[in-house]
């Protein structure tokens, strides 16, 4: 599922809403996730699963078409770890 499949979803959903009602709400959504995680916060959705960030350290990369070495930066990067209802809802087999 895409952002404007989720938008149209919702505003299915949610008839006394309009999109751009719904997409502003998506937006907002979603900008708060990046802010928290942007301070170095958590988010954490019960059911779902929770946003963290993680650390790398700095090192030496290669560049894939010269093959020279290439000094990377230490950086966070977004991870996401699903909670328990999501794993099991994931893992269970579906009866046909």
């Amino acid at each position: 599922m895409i952002r404007s499949e989720l938008i149209h979803k919702l505003a299915e959903e949610n008839p006394s809403l309009n999109l751009q009602e719904v997409e502003r709400i998506v937006d907002l959504f979603f900008k708060e996730i990046v802010d928290r995680l942007s301070t170095g916060g958590r988010v954490e959705l019960r059911g779902f699963g929770a946003f963290t960030t993680r650390a790398r350290e700095a090192r030496t990369g290669r560049n894939p078409r010269t093959g020279e070495q290439v000094p990377v930066d230490a950086k966070r990067v977004p991870y996401f770890k699903p909670g328990k209802e999501m794993r099991e809802r994931l893992n269970t087999k579906a009866t046909v």
